[in-house]
């Protein structure tokens, strides 16, 4: 298939350069437009950003010139690394002006009109889209994928929908790259643990709930969470302790059979960045950790280890996730595949 042209909005920051890198060899996306704040606006990409990845910054988008957040300049299909401070109002400024909006940022993800996504566990809430247009008057679409702690619970949560989910605990333990660039001062985070992340837990709490809905999420699942925020010196990998109450009354060997089977509509499709399998279920004592399991999938996979009885609840486990690419960039890719898969409407 020829590749469809895509942009990235905010392409010079931590999750944009993340967007960047991991679309220079997909197979279906081709960047050709990115876009940043006025300072960058003329600049060649490798003047305008101070690249920070482990891999080098792509040698095809190194001259490209970066443009202003303007509507209609790019490619139809646009990724967006904005800040949430300017996120709102230019990814709808978008939509209207016909482009599709992947979204990264936060604004938009609790409008019910709005598809937050994660592909393998609420596919079927594309099918918003359609009113979406009507009721906004956009030529374009917004689609948004969740905060990247809520992502990697939602994945571990999902298979054990089956046996009917009633409460949940969750403690995260969160990378210091979730706080972007340049993150936490090295004196509060070094050999220190921060236990409060700004509006953390309640996006863990209401997200969870919209993606595990029915209705393309407008009626929120009956599950009740209460969840834990704490930063941690981790660089990348967001680990979470859970504790979870099921209805049904289940044995080990199901649950486990359950996490080790789970499969969505990207592993169905096989989409180019689906993670198959899509959970990975460990049986050391002492796994997962940020830094042997983060990267699995290529960091599209969500490990879980520590599987057993909870004496309060049902069941309890640590699950974890790569905060900037299965929480963020890689997200919103793959949530832009399955838009091709299923709708043909990137093209």
């Amino acid at each position: 298939m020829k590749k469809i042209d895509v942009g990235v909005l905010g392409a010079t920051g931590m999750v944009g350069q993340q967007f960047v890198a991991r679309l220079e060899h997909h197979p279906w996306f081709h960047v050709s437009w990115l876009a940043a704040s006025e300072r960058s606006e003329g600049k060649r990409y490798d003047e305008a950003s101070a690249w920070r990845l482990a891999t080098p910054m792509p040698d095809a988008v190194r001259a490209l010139s970066v443009d202003a957040c303007i509507p209609g300049r790019g490619p139809k299909v646009v990724f967006s690394a904005l800040d949430a401070g300017v996120a709102g109002e230019v990814e709808e400024a978008f939509a209207r002006a016909g482009h599709i909006v992947l979204s990264n940022a936060r604004n938009h993800r609790m409008d019910p009109l709005i598809p937050l996504l994660v592909p393998e566990v609420n596919s079927d809430h594309l099918a918003v889209l359609a009113e979406q247009r009507r009721a906004k008057g956009w030529s374009g679409a917004i689609v948004t994928n969740p905060n990247c702690s809520t992502v990697v619970l939602v994945m571990a949560l999902a298979p054990l929908q089956r046996f009917g989910l009633k409460t949940a605990v969750v403690t995260t333990m969160q990378a210091a790259s979730g706080a972007g660039y340049p993150g936490v001062p090295s004196y509060d985070i070094l050999g220190n643990l921060v236990p409060f992340i700004g509006g953390e837990e309640e996006k863990i709490e209401t997200e969870t709930l919209k993606i595990l809905g029915s209705d393309a999420g407008r009626t929120p699942h009956a599950l009740v969470i209460s969840s834990h925020a704490n930063r941690v010196p981790v660089i990348d990998g967001h680990t979470m302790t859970v504790s979870v109450q099921v209805e049904a009354k289940a044995a080990l060997g199901d649950v486990r059979e359950a996490f080790r089977t789970f499969a969505g509509r990207p592993q169905e499709l096989k989409l180019p960045t689906a993670p198959i399998p899509a959970i990975l279920l460990r049986d050391e004592p002492n796994r997962p950790q940020p830094r042997l399991d983060a990267d699995l999938g290529g960091g599209m996979a969500v490990s879980v280890g520590r599987l057993r009885p909870c004496p309060v609840l049902s069941f309890r486990f640590v699950a974890l996730g790569h905060n900037t690419v299965r929480g963020a960039a890689g997200a919103s890719i793959l949530n832009a595949e399955l838009m091709q898969a299923e709708l043909q409407c990137l093209s």
